[in-house]
């Protein structure tokens, strides 16, 4: 039942597929950055670690002629662009503490942990940033569906109703009964990681065209192999219409979250991807992806 990254595959060795380069328009003045959310809305955080100027809006600026999409304040879309990262120039590491095989493909990499299992992989990193914003929201707001359907609510999780799974079942289990604190949350996640994956995230979003594509969306394939890749950030070109992302993954093995980097590009995107609808395939640094696989969440 765990189902999750694997690779490569025939099309797991993504090529420069969809990127194009910046407009020569002239760029236009930028409007202030709103403030952020709350630091406490990033709760996995100590107290007094969240730095405004080292989040995604902060670091990332988009190419020139682009503006960053309007997104309403307390949205998905909001709480991605003001993630914290770490320091510019680390390395990417597994959950053991070894620097992942590859260190070409991350622009930065985000300040949450990675767990010390093998479980936070692809989906799971889009489980783990959608769950932490629903979890400042509300906890009771969080639930997750495993790879076998069972939809599972962090709210009777906590209340002392848990599962256990024996082959294909999932068997209802008492549990100590616990306040919704965010240790407690992360047990629960670490439980939803391993029987959940890319097949069962997929059956949650909605299809969605490339061509609308927003912050919040996820690049999935669901199976195995499969992968999951969220999009962090949306920037427009007002003349045409035209959207650019910005992109994050885990991997095989779980590793810390980063934000990809657009390897094929040599006029200045950076890490700014073009998901071009009239191409069937979408590349990213470690997966090709179709058109018809982008999804949002409901």
């Amino acid at each position: 039942m765990l189902l999750n990254c694997t690779g490569p595959n025939a099309e797991s060795t993504a090529g420069p597929l969809t990127t194009i380069g910046a407009d020569a328009t002239a760029e236009a003045p930028k409007p202030p950055l709103p403030a952020p959310p709350a630091p406490a809305l990033y709760s996995w955080l100590p107290p007094g670690r969240y730095r405004p100027s080292q989040t995604v809006a902060a670091r990332f600026a988009p190419p020139a002629g682009y503006q960053r999409m309007a997104v309403a304040a307390g949205s998905f879309g909001q709480w991605l662009r003001y993630l914290p990262l770490l320091p510019a120039g680390v390395p990417v590491k597994l959950y053991n503490g070894q620097p992942k095989d590859r260190q070409d493909v991350h622009a930065a990499v985000l300040d949450i942990d990675v767990g010390s299992r093998d479980l936070q992989q692809c989906a799971d990193a889009v489980i783990r940033l959608r769950a932490e914003y629903l979890f400042g929201q509300n906890p009771d707001q969080v639930h997750f569906h495993l790879t076998s359907g069972d939809d599972i609510d962090f709210r009777d999780w906590y209340s002392g109703r848990g599962f256990t799974v024996q082959g294909d079942d999932v068997l209802p289990a008492a549990r100590p009964a616990e306040a919704p604190s965010h240790a407690n949350f992360r047990r629960y996640l670490d439980q939803i990681f391993t029987y959940a994956g890319t097949r069962s995230l997929s059956r949650e979003l909605q299809p969605t065209p490339l061509a609308q594509v927003q912050a919040g969306d996820v690049l999935i394939r669901g199976g195995s192999p499969g992968h999951a890749v969220l999009v962090l950030d949306v920037a427009v070109q007002p003349t045409t219409g035209r959207r650019l992302v910005l992109l994050a993954q885990s991997y095989m093995p779980a590793q810390q979250m980063h934000v990809l980097t657009n390897l094929w590009d040599e006029t200045g995107l950076g890490a700014w991807f073009y998901l071009d609808p009239q191409q069937e395939r979408v590349g990213t640094p470690e997966w090709t992806f179709i058109r018809t696989e982008l999804g949002r969440f409901e």
